[in-house]
C-alpha cells in the first residue's frame, strides 16, 4: 500500500492542478453528457511548433481491441469531469458512428490539411492552428 508521501509524490509527477502527464490521458474514458461511455483516449497528439494539444485520440467501437475505429476528437472539445473520472463530450454513438475515423491498419496523414479541416467541420470546433 503506497503512504501518503508516495501519492503525493506521484501526483506531482503526473498531475497537478491544472496539468496532466500524457501518459495519464491515455486511457481516460471518454463519456457523453448523459454519462455513456463512448470510448477511451488512445493517443495525444500535439503540435510540435506550438505546443498545443491538437486531438486526443479515442478507440470507440469493436470488442477486446478488435474492430476499433479511431477517432482524432479536436482537444477543445473534451472537458475533464471528476466525478466521472471520465473526459466528456457533447456526442452521442450515432454521432460518432458518423465521424470521421480510422483503423490502426489505415495510413492516416495527420499533416493532411483537408483531412483536419473535414474533422473540425464535422464536429463544428474552431482548428486548433487558429
Amino acid at each position: 500500500m503506497a503512504t501518503h508521501a508516495q501519492d503525493q509524490e506521484r501526483l506531482s509527477s503526473n498531475e497537478t492542478r491544472k496539468l496532466i502527464a500524457a501518459d495519464k490521458v491515455e486511457g481516460t474514458t471518454v463519456r457523453n453528457r448523459a454519462g455513456e461511455k463512448l470510448g477511451s483516449i488512445d493517443n495525444v497528439m500535439i503540435d510540435k511548433v506550438t505546443g498545443k494539444v491538437a486531438y486526443a485520440v479515442m478507440s470507440f467501437g469493436g470488442f477486446l481491441g478488435i474492430g476499433d475505429r479511431y477517432h482524432a476528437l479536436p482537444w477543445g472539445m473534451l472537458k475533464y469531469d471528476p466525478k466521472m473520472e471520465s473526459y466528456v463530450i457533447d456526442l452521442d454513438k450515432e454521432q460518432l458512428e458518423g465521424a470521421p475515423s480510422y483503423r490502426k491498419t489505415d495510413a492516416l496523414d495527420w499533416d493532411d490539411p483537408v483531412w483536419a479541416k473535414k474533422v473540425h467541420e464535422y464536429y463544428n470546433v474552431p482548428p486548433f492552428w487558429i
